[in-house]
């Protein structure tokens, strides 16, 4: 089984890492978090004249009706230049949520601002922290109404619709409901985490109107498979948080110099860094597979989202620390640029998830499939 992308996917790969290189340097990153901006508008709308909005989207709604493929290999390049964009939100979340759930209406009114980045989606899930159930659900819909307070919400302040997850009068099951944020209805309250370039806030419905996607009730199976899909996506953009902090992390050994040598020459570094490798490698193996199974549909997805999620999030991490500890005192100053990896790589740890809850996942999958 070849798991290799194409030459087409790669030449994307290249163009994409380009344009990032030229468009978004650290220096654009280190402006957002100094000024606490929520994303910058000008690479977001740049990323759409260059499609990427557009990718999974399908023809007939303005995209290029392209392949979870081409959707991955974007994200990695996203993560290696840390871009401050609301592309995630967007296209792994809400844009996802419609296409598969969505009646004709609603793919007609948001798919194609999607794609051509007029417009910005979020995906509002959690309430208060921890590990979001169908029985811990207090936001609720009645009669096309929406009530109840969602939080944390990424990029829930630049956002113009939310897919929420919210409980319905049909039933004991979650609902998914389209909201559009433009309401007075709808109160928005920044919230500030450890990664200032990527905007959270707190999402509060006061009888906000509401359209129910998909079938009223039966949201859950809905979420759990929206999930498996974004946590491969994820899985790409960690990926290429975790080789750029090797990369750092390299590039700083071998130019520091300490009693005579360079301290890529001493076995403590030699050891971080080849640690370092191997998590990566094995990540990109489990991601590899995971975006094969997205793209055949196949039934291993939910073992294959959970693999590659739990290894994408321990390589991350792993690698974004061990490039501050590679840099010493200077890697935990703000002068330093290791600190956006480090942030990003917290930050999307929990975007969906945190770790233990994705490891209890794949427990629940290998167990299914035994």
């Amino acid at each position: 089984m070849n798991f290799e992308f194409s030459d087409e996917q790669q030449m994307l790969r290249d163009q994409a890492r380009s344009y990032l290189t030229q468009h978004c340097p650290t220096t654009l990153v280190r402006r957002i978090l100094n000024n606490r901006e929520t994303h910058d508008a000008n690479l977001h709308n740049g990323i759409a004249e260059m499609g990427w909005t557009a990718t999974t989207i399908p023809e007939e709604y303005g995209g290029l009706g392209m392949s979870h493929l081409e959707l991955v290999v974007i994200a990695e390049e996203l993560g290696r230049a840390c871009a401050p964009v609301p592309f995630s939100s967007t296209m792994y979340l809400a844009a996802e949520a419609i296409m598969a759930h969505g009646s004709e209406a609603q793919k007609q009114a948001w798919l194609p601002k999607f794609a051509d980045g007029s417009a910005i989606g979020c995906f509002a899930m959690g309430e208060a922290g921890g590990r979001m159930t169908v029985e811990q659900l207090t936001a609720s819909i009645s009669d096309g109404v929406i009530n109840g307070t969602k939080l944390p919400v990424a990029d829930g302040g630049i956002a113009h619709v939310a897919i929420v997850v919210c409980k319905s009068d049909s039933g004991d099951g979650a609902t998914l409901a389209l909201v559009d944020l433009s309401q007075d209805a709808v109160e928005c309250d920044k919230i500030q985490t450890i990664d200032f370039s990527r905007g959270h806030a707190s999402l509060t419905f006061n009888g906000a109107c509401a359209e129910v996607l998909g079938a009223e009730g039966a949201g859950w199976s809905a979420v759990e498979a929206l999930m498996n899909r974004a946590a491969v996506m994820f899985a790409w953009e960690q990926l290429g948080i975790a080789d750029t902090a090797l990369d750092q992390a390299r590039e700083y050994a071998l130019g520091r110099f300490a009693f005579g040598r360079s301290i890529a020459s001493y076995q403590a570094i030699k050891h971080k860094l080849a640690k370092m490798y191997v998590k990566n490698t094995l990540a990109r193996s489990n991601a590899y597979y995971g975006a094969w199974a997205l793209n055949a549909g196949s039934k291993d997805l939910d073992v294959a989202a959970a693999t590659a999620r739990v290894s994408a999030i321990q390589a991350s991490l792993f690698a974004a620390e061990e490039n501050i500890q590679t840099h010493g005192g200077m890697g935990f100053t703000w002068e330093f640029d290791c600190q956006f990896y480090y942030r990003r790589a917290k930050l999307l740890s929990l975007a969906i998830g945190s770790e233990n809850q994705w490891q209890g996942r794949l427990v629940d999958g290998l167990a299914a499939s035994a």
